[in-house]
């Protein structure tokens, strides 16, 4: 593919890249990301989980559900990626911590049943009340 793509937590022990296009990237809504985050709304790029790999350090890995495990900074406690077993051949990544999250942007909402009702973010995007694989 020859893309590569850089980031890493806040206190930068854990770095990664991935070797994919900056495309299915998503604002999600749901109320795990809320929790586990403590932001309003977390957008995710999907790529390859053979074009992803970690770099620097090991990341602590939490268990958010019976489908999911969440990769953080046992340090700074960044939460960096998302393995997902309804989708075993990618990796979802924080776009927040990409090097260069401007080249980023979302192209769609993902579960919107659970949208904040004040929030009004890329309102001309798509949405999907759940997310499609």
């Amino acid at each position: 593919m020859n893309e590569m793509h850089t980031g890493g937590c806040h206190c930068g022990n854990l770095r990664y890249q991935f070797d994919a296009p900056l495309s299915d990237i998503a604002h999600c809504h749901c109320s795990i990301c809320r929790r586990t985050s403590g932001g309003i709304v977390v957008t995710w790029i999907s790529v390859p989980l053979d074009a992803f790999k970690w770099l620097a350090g090991s990341p602590a890995a939490y268990d958010s559900g019976p489908t999911c495990v969440r990769y953080f900074c046992n340090n700074c406690g960044a939460q960096v990626a998302l393995f997902s077993r309804n989708s075993p051949q990618t990796m979802d990544v924080t776009i927040g911590t990409l090097d260069h999250p401007e080249l980023a942007p979302a192209a769609r909402h993902i579960w919107t049943d659970n949208r904040l009702p004040w929030l009004h973010l890329d309102e001309h995007l798509p949405g999907e009340p759940g997310e499609r694989l």
